[in-house]
């Protein structure tokens, strides 16, 4: 009798739209194409993996899932030590844990969807002698290797209509509107989203911003009869004064601040260059959040049939990514290496200088 083929599913890190639709891709093919195969899905990420907790997965788990927002395996976060180990709330190694239930389910292999610290601790897997394939989901979309990750347009999609909603409401004010978008260290969101909403400023990690250019550029447009303005705010945006600070001084800078987000340090030092009322809306979760986009839905299940066939084909260590339109394999080690910034030579940077859009510099 031919042996059975075992394959485990693991969703780590944050949720965003797109998971399900991954994951029914690598089951839907497995599914068709393979015979013999037992799929385990583990639960809350590598927390099943680590306390042998998961679901033996039928055909019927990966039907009707894709456009269900969220994850149905559930996921969560565990402490990773920079490329030594994924430990527990108490420091304790549990890579000894997740190496015993990998054998004790005679794997043939995990496939982990996740973001930017998930490729960078799935390396640590296969280091470990895991056979491992990734997947890059993120909103940040700052996996290196791929051009693109699911979960990342829906969040755009969603920035944008918030910016889109917060248009009216700052012409019948007078206001300045801040908009304060997620991305972490990255811009990629916080540009698409400033970009296809009109925002007046986008102000993003990579390129450092400075608060009295940002007001000057308010103060003309009122003088052209301009009353609002919208500002695009990545939450990891950073003036220049802040830049050359130590990390250490940036950390005490932060801790002493009264404002709970950036957007509001901003709103505050605004009103006062400008004299103009300043409000700010961070939609926060609510980009993760909801079914993912027709685009994204795609794009996860592309990246989990590719999955299922390095499966078939035994191609095990690689993440799967897109380049232009086109599928590849991203070696891990190589994914795992480094986050994918936006380049501030970027076209989409010129393309919002070219509409009068400003970055405080």
């Amino acid at each position: 009798m031919k042996r059975k083929t075992r394959i485990g599913l693991v969703t780590s890190g944050g949720d965003c739209q797109g998971l399900n639709a991954a994951i029914r891709g690598v089951g839907k093919s497995l599914f068709q194409y393979v015979d013999n195969i037992e799929i385990f899905g583990m639960y809350d990420g590598y927390r099943g993996l680590m306390e042998r907790d998961y679901k033996f997965m039928e055909p019927s788990d990966f039907s009707g899932i894709i456009a269900q927002g969220g994850t149905i395996l559930g996921t969560s976060r565990q402490k990773y030590i920079p490329g030594k180990a994924i430990v527990d709330k108490d420091g304790n190694d549990m890579m000894p844990a997740m190496l015993d239930t990998y054998n004790r389910l005679n794997l043939d292999c995990l496939v982990i969807l996740g973001g930017n610290g998930t490729q960078k601790s799935a390396k640590l897997l296969k280091d470990a002698g895991m056979n491992v394939i990734t997947l890059p989901k993120t909103i940040d979309n700052d996996i290196y290797g791929t051009d693109q990750t699911f979960g990342f347009q829906s969040a755009a999609d969603i920035a944008t209509s918030v910016i889109d909603y917060i248009h009216t409401t700052a012409l019948a004010h007078s206001r300045i509107f801040l908009v304060e978008v997620m991305g972490r260290d990255a811009g990629w969101l916080t540009l698409t989203a400033g970009i296809a909403g009109g925002a007046d400023v986008i102000l993003i990690p990579e390129i450092p911003y400075d608060i009295e250019k940002v007001a000057s550029l308010i103060e003309a447009r009122k003088r052209k009869g301009r009353t609002f303005s919208i500002v695009a705010v990545a939450e990891g945006a950073i003036s220049k004064d802040d830049k050359i600070l130590s990390e250490e001084e940036r950390r005490k800078k932060k801790d002493a601040n009264p404002h709970s987000t950036i957007s509001y340090d901003i709103a505050a030092q605004l009103e006062r260059l400008t004299g103009q009322e300043a409000r700010v809306t961070v939609p926060g979760h609510y980009q993760r959040g909801g079914p993912a986009c027709p685009y994204d839905r795609v794009l996860a299940t592309r990246f989990g049939t590719a999955a299922a066939r390095m499966i078939m084909n035994r191609e095990y260590g690689y993440m799967v990514g897109v380049v232009g339109d086109e599928i590849v394999k991203v070696p891990l080690d190589e994914a795992a290496s480094r986050t994918k910034f936006l380049p501030v030579d970027h076209p989409l940077i010129q393309t919002a200088r070219d509409t009068s859009t400003s970055f405080g510099d």
